[in-house]
């Protein structure tokens, strides 16, 4: 049975909330702390709790507001319990199961990671069909997995070291463009024609690893912007993005092969990076796999992914209670 839903998203520096019944998103309404942490090249974790505690109540009236609801209206809370900042998530756990004993209404914990593959499904038009091979990208996340059903999947591959979002944040910290990197890069890389010759190192881990590894190109930018004489800000961004996203590529194409997979689900915000999907897509038609990106507005942290996924989650029989506590850890 559909429940009408409150989707509760607080993993890192957005707070958002969302309204849903099924698929249908009745409301997303997302605020951030982005522009208190720029200053510092990075998020701050106890900024963005306490950010999330001076601002959640009020997201969460807006997005009834929006959805033309009432908190009488609710019938199952859905919370992200990690992985993410303690501080963070604790804040939206505490709410999510304060309205559920209050309102005596069930309450389900939800994965942040995997609820980023779920986003596509929100997407007007055609959606995912399981099973497919999903990639998570993001600032905090890069992983492959073989997904069967919401609650069925396997991990095939994850970085080792930094998150590709995270990569993307270092070389524009290197370069001197600015907090967050990934849409600084990605803006500055179309800058390039792509005939400078820079090549930076692709890490693939072995012959048959579906694992990631970024550090070692970033640590190549570096030595590049101190020792090249001549130095290209777009050609560089353009030499390490088009890096990155073979690797990225060839991996997908790989865990398709692997698994037998015609769908690939992309979600985090880097699925919001348009040559990605350029080449993501190109990559599909040649291999013979068909690729689904969430609409740019569900690409990064949002609570309407956390409220359609923790209701399919409640449908299949899965169940939380006011013992969930946050999991900075939890694995995907």
């Amino acid at each position: 049975m559909t429940k009408l839903t409150l989707g509760i998203e607080t993993s890192c520096d957005e707070t958002g909330v969302a309204v849903t019944s099924g698929r249908r998103v009745l409301s997303n309404v997302v605020t951030s702390s982005l522009h208190l942490h720029k200053k510092y090249g990075g998020v701050v974790p106890e900024i963005a709790s306490r950010y999330h505690v001076e601002y959640i109540v009020e997201v969460v009236k807006e997005a009834l507001k929006a959805a033309g609801k009432n908190i009488s209206d609710i019938e199952l809370v859905a919370v992200t319990n990690g992985p993410g900042l303690v501080g963070a998530l604790l804040t939206g756990i505490s709410f999510a199961k304060a309205l559920s004993y209050g309102r005596r209404i069930p309450v389900i914990g939800v994965n942040h990671v995997l609820a980023h593959l779920y986003s596509a499904f929100l997407n007007e038009g055609e959606v995912p069909r399981f099973p497919f091979v999903g990639l998570v990208v993001s600032g905090g996340h890069t992983a492959l997995f073989h997904c069967k059903d919401v609650d069925r999947k396997s991990l095939l591959g994850q970085t080792q070291d930094d998150a590709v979002g995270e990569a993307y944040d270092k070389v524009a910290k290197i370069l001197g463009l600015g907090y967050p990197g990934g849409p600084i890069v990605e803006r500055t890389a179309r800058m390039s024609n792509g005939s400078s010759g820079i090549n930076f190192p692709k890490s693939y881990l072995g012959k048959d690893s579906l694992d990631f590894s970024f550090s070692g190109i970033k640590t190549a930018v570096l030595y590049y912007v101190r020792e090249s004489p001549v130095k290209s800000v777009p050609d560089v961004c353009h030499a390490f993005q088009e890096a990155v996203l073979d690797v990225l590529v060839e991996k997908t194409i790989a865990a398709c092969a692997r698994t037998k997979s015609a769908s690939v689900v992309v979600g985090g915000g880097v699925a919001a990076n348009k040559r990605l999907r350029s080449k993501l897509i190109e990559a599909g038609s040649f291999n013979g796999f068909k690729v689904f990106f969430p609409e740019f507005r569900y690409c990064l942290d949002n609570g309407a992914m956390i409220g359609v996924m923790g209701g399919e989650l409640y449908k299949r029989g899965h169940r939380s209670d006011l013992h969930l506590n946050a999991e900075p850890n939890l694995k995907a």
